[in-house]
């Protein structure tokens, strides 16, 4: 059994924090997940970027000196293809759908459930195997409030963030042996393309303005009356790939401003 403490790291958040190590973020063309490419990449990782979006990836790819690959998650068969050789796996590609349970289109759900499950599912199949062989590795799945806490009219997105903090809890049961640490970040509402749409939306049916949608019906819920920026939650993210957090795994941290705490 290892530490998880290693030579390679030398507990600072310098350029060569993460040097020589290699990981993969999805959903790394924007919002958190480009984020957290970039700030993997400062510490030092050499980043693959996986997007559907082939312009974003190709230009986080080159802003972060990282290797792009355009991948439909909800294809099995793509996920497949994607490099085995990964230390660190951030989860971190989703969408959302908002209606009632009644009205929620199923394809809908299902198309949620295999980006945001079953794809992590399959990298985690993929890429474990590396891991166990160098005795050390990190995986940061970017969960949600929505992953310890409902909303109404949202069924995909929660199913599915509940459904990735179990697989989470599963792989750091089965990775600690092997220096591997397995853990959840849960932030609320994060300033990303996803919510501003969501903005939007909420906007126009209420028939009220924006700031009215974030402070009045996002954050009603929050004590901290501000939206987190994606930078922090990349910040927390690449702290859970560090020296002194390998102890720290089957966990959720929330970074949701106290909604959980009430």
């Amino acid at each position: 059994m290892t530490s998880g403490i290693t030579p390679a790291f030398d507990g600072t958040a310098g350029a060569a924090a993460l040097a020589g190590r290699t990981a993969m973020v999805t959903g790394a063309g924007s919002g958190i997940g480009r984020a957290c490419a970039t700030a993997l990449a400062a510490a030092g990782a050499h980043v693959h970027v996986v997007d559907i979006d082939a312009g974003a990836a190709t230009a986080v790819a080159r802003q972060t000196g990282g290797t792009p690959h355009v991948v439909d998650l909800a294809r099995g068969d793509l996920v497949e293809g994607l490099p085995a050789g990964i230390d660190i796996l951030v989860n971190n590609a989703g969408l959302q759908h908002v209606a009632p349970l009644t009205e929620f289109p199923p394809d809908r759900f299902e198309l949620i459930q295999k980006v945001m499950v079953h794809a992590p599912f399959l990298l985690l199949r993929r890429t474990l195997p590396h891991m166990r062989a160098g005795g050390w590795g990190r995986i940061v799945n970017i969960s949600s409030v929505h992953g310890l806490r409902a909303s109404a009219f949202k069924a995909g997105y929660v199913a599915a963030k509940h459904a990735l903090e179990g697989l989470s809890k599963v792989a750091a049961l089965e990775g600690a042996p092997h220096g591997i640490t397995s853990n959840c970040v849960s932030p609320g509402y994060v300033r990303t393309p996803l919510v501003e749409r969501q903005i939007a939306a909420q906007a126009a049916a209420h028939g009220i303005d924006a700031d009215q949608v974030v402070g009045e019906v996002m954050l009603s819920r929050s004590a901290v009356k501000r939206l987190i920026e994606p930078e922090e939650v990349a910040a927390v993210a690449v702290w859970l790939c560090g020296p002194h957090t390998g102890y720290l795994t089957g966990t959720s941290i929330p970074m949701d401003g106290g909604w959980t705490a009430a």
